[in-house]
């Protein structure tokens, strides 16, 4: 793979999926908080990243073997692959 190149994940992504809320799906279940929001590119999950104390958006594309997601945040436009840890502007 070129460096230049996106991986095989993130190549495959041809429309963006965006939150439908801006909260973590998950920690809204159990009452705890986030630091940032991310969008799984295969259901559309919004969870919470890997600086927020429960770290839903790793533990579901581990356990789902969805590789992409990208950043809810407002104003921010990138894309990450677990599997190849590449991230990419869109």
């Amino acid at each position: 793979m070129a460096q230049n190149r996106p991986c095989e994940h993130l190549a495959a992504v041809k429309q963006i999926l965006h939150p439908r809320e801006l909260v973590c799906e998950e920690c809204v279940k159990i009452g705890s908080s986030w630091v940032h929001l991310r969008t799984c590119q295969t259901c559309g999950a919004t969870l919470c990243c890997d600086s927020s104390p429960n770290r839903h958006a790793s533990a579901h594309a581990h356990a789902s073997g969805h590789p992409v997601i990208a950043s809810a945040e407002p104003g921010e436009r990138w894309l990450y692959c677990f599997p190849d840890e590449q991230t990419v502007p869109y």
